[in-house]
């Protein structure tokens, strides 16, 4: 934008004034438009909105926790009815293997 204003400073001749004076409030314009405050409801509806947000991170992270550990007693009880089915093989397998 400062480009901008730049290149309008430079323009000479009577002619082109009425152009550069239509293009610098143009610019202000939209300098006062990025400069706007926010209005009392827009802020309250979007602080809102974050606390909203940020009880649900808690509640999918507490989720993503409680599920992780289910995962991990799985996997254990897993491992541990893996290594029971090998003993009870073994047991039927010892006895057989023993007989002529």
């Amino acid at each position: 934008m400062r480009t901008a204003l730049r290149s309008l400073w430079s323009i000479e001749g009577h002619p082109r004034e009425g152009r550069r004076r239509t293009r610098i409030g143009e610019l202000l314009g939209q300098i006062r438009d990025l400069q706007a405050e926010w209005t009392e409801e827009a802020i309250q509806r979007i602080t809102t909105e974050n606390t909203t947000l940020k009880q649900r991170v808690r509640q999918l992270t507490a989720d993503n926790r409680t599920l992780d550990e289910r995962l991990k007693a799985a996997h254990s009880n897993l491992r541990f009815q893996d290594r029971r089915v090998a003993g009870l093989e073994a047991r039927i397998a010892g006895p057989a293997a023993d007989t002529p």
